[in-house]
């Protein structure tokens, strides 16, 4: 019997000298699937959507910096998984790629805005000074003088 033939175990006394992958119409051998014929997620797919949400939810918090470290962090798993995904694509579930660029997708809107604010407190620092900022005084009353001659 080559290594190609299965025996059927029907019975009847017969052997069957189908190949391998005729015996089972639905499973397709050898197409990559992981232990068990099942796919498996790409590993970071789940951690690149936390990370790419919290860095849109964070943009604002210590001037932007939480945002690009979350931004950058995700952006550097993506590209990682993503080389991991097109090396097997039957390895690995669809719906764990569409995380995957979810999460990518997130962390670059997450990195514009992260980007954004750096700048406009750039601007801010550079038109005002950064006295400015730590006293909130002089801002305020800088605030009320605007408004006023807007009126």
């Amino acid at each position: 019997m080559s290594a190609e033939q299965v025996p059927n175990n029907s019975g009847s006394g017969q052997q069957a000298n189908q190949p391998f992958n005729q015996t089972n119409q639905f499973q397709q051998q050898g197409a990559g699937f992981g232990f068990g014929g099942m796919q498996q997620a790409l590993p970071n797919a789940t951690a690149v959507l936390v990370l790419g949400i919290l860095s849109i939810v964070t943009c604002c918090c210590f001037y932007g910096a939480i945002s690009l470290v979350l931004a950058i962090i995700a952006l550097v798993l993506a590209k990682k998984d993503k080389v991991l995904y097109f090396a097997n694509t039957g390895f690995y579930t669809e719906s764990s790629y569409k995380n995957l660029n979810a999460g990518r997708v997130c962390a670059i809107i997450g990195l514009v805005f992260g980007i954004l604010i750096v700048i406009a407190l750039i601007v801010f620092v550079s038109v005002f000074g950064f006295e400015m900022l730590s006293d909130q005084e002089a801002l305020k009353e800088w605030v009320e003088q605007m408004q006023n001659q807007q009126i």
